[in-house]
């Protein structure tokens, strides 16, 4: 075994045991007519979930590596193996070192003891003695920015308190596997910020091992080199993080909404937009984008009465409500019916989330306006065969490649 190894997980698996509902007893009624069916049985029929199955890989000492999956993938159970809360059904588990980890909000807290108490309970159970965690002590509380509440019963903390003492305590008493779960989110942006520069101090700097769960891409992007993909358990990708990310997408893809019903709008307007659907410009429909990828949307609405010089906007903004671009149908005059009108979007707007917003007009007098409605995610990976980190990018991305020359 390599001296370097800080983790091996070799064929793990795990199985629950669920009681069938459609088998338990919950009138007295019921109860009576089951013991007549079955009088020798005493319990009801378990069926089995297999929440992870073979799953095999190694971490060596100084590795941040992202666990990325869909919900119900597996990442939480094969975290839980990994933190020791409970045990696998199946395979085994090699953890060369101090093991601390944040899989939910207070983790590890005693709800009546104060901050203060509840730092040292913390770095007891980690092994570390008092004077090494009075060491550590001011930066924990400084990092957590909980100075005035630490002679608070924990029980008293906001979620967003309780994510940073405990991030802060399992991220500075020096362990040699930090394990990490989404748990981060329930945290502002800032510090979520705040705990990646953190997590990559702590490998990179101390050397310790880094396993990180994650929907956000662009950290796990920015986290981390390597990654791995579960899905219904099973390990479906290992190696470069940029390889894995964009298997995970393509096999997000087809599971986004592509189609967004709209409100009704003003009853007495003789205007109003149905729906949003967005879709590649080859036709598929889908609300997950690569950036350089072109693609299209379409307004539906319906006039319930004839109406002249017709325009139907469509606004692209962020998803925090700064419009981005706007595009507008030809004019017309319509009679009463559903209509359509697509537009395209050729730009190539830099990694993000953007949302819309939708009016119909006529002779310029608002009949219909809706804003802050759908939903699309372009993507860090380009269309091309050459991914590219965009983190930090501008609001747009240029997609141009050229050559590099020698200079005489």
């Amino acid at each position: 075994m390599s001296s370097d190894l800080a983790i091996s997980v070799r064929n793990v698996g795990k199985t629950f045991r669920v009681a069938s509902a459609a088998r338990r007893a919950t009138t007295l009624g019921e109860l009576v007519a089951q013991k007549l069916r079955s009088p020798f049985s005493r319990r009801p029929r378990e069926d089995e979930f297999r929440a992870l199955e073979d799953v095999s890989f190694e971490v060596h000492r100084g590795e941040v590596l992202g666990i990325i999956g869909r919900n119900g993938a597996g990442k939480s159970t094969l975290l839980k193996i990994l933190s020791q809360i409970t045990p696998p059904t199946q395979g085994e588990i090699d953890l060369h070192g101090r093991v601390g980890s944040l899989l939910e909000v207070g983790t590890g807290f005693h709800p009546e003891l104060t901050g203060r108490e509840n730092i040292y309970l913390n770095g007891a159970i980690l092994g570390m003695n008092r004077r090494e965690i009075d060491r550590e002590f001011d930066s924990i509380v400084a990092f957590a920015e909980t100075e005035q509440f630490l002679e608070l019963p924990v029980k008293r903390y906001s979620s967003g308190m309780h994510v940073r003492l405990a991030f802060s305590v399992a991220a500075h008493l020096r362990p040699d596997i930090l394990i990490v779960d989404e748990v981060l989110a329930v945290g502002d942006l800032a510090f979520q910020r705040k705990c990646l520069g953190k997590m990559g101090e702590v490998a990179h700097r101390s050397g310790a091992t880094v396993l990180f769960v994650s929907h956000q891409m662009p950290a796990v992007r920015n986290l981390c080199s390597r990654a791995i993909l579960l899905e219904r358990g099973v390990v479906l990708e290992d190696g470069p993080v940029d390889k894995v990310l964009a298997r995970y997408l393509a096999l997000n893809t087809s599971a986004l909404v592509a189609r967004t019903e709209l409100p009704p709008g003003d009853p007495v307007s003789p205007a109003r937009a149905t729906a949003v659907l967005t879709r590649s410009n080859s036709g598929e429909p889908g609300a997950h984008f690569r950036l350089g990828e072109s693609w299209r949307v379409t307004v539906e609405f319906e006039l319930a009465r004839a109406q002249t010089h017709v325009i139907a906007a469509l606004g692209l903004r962020s998803v925090d409500g700064v419009p981005l671009i706007t595009w507008w149908s030809a004019p017309q005059d319509l009679a009463p019916g559903r209509y359509a009108a697509e537009f395209l979007c050729d730009i190539p707007f830099s990694a993000g989330a953007l949302d819309f917003a939708v009016g119909i007009s006529s002779q310029e007098r608002v009949l219909y306006y809706v804003e802050g409605v759908g939903c699309v995610t372009i993507d860090e990976i380009a269309a091309g065969e050459q991914p590219f980190r965009a983190s930090g990018a501008g609001l747009l991305a240029s997609t141009q490649r050229p050559l590099i020359r020698a200079l005489a």
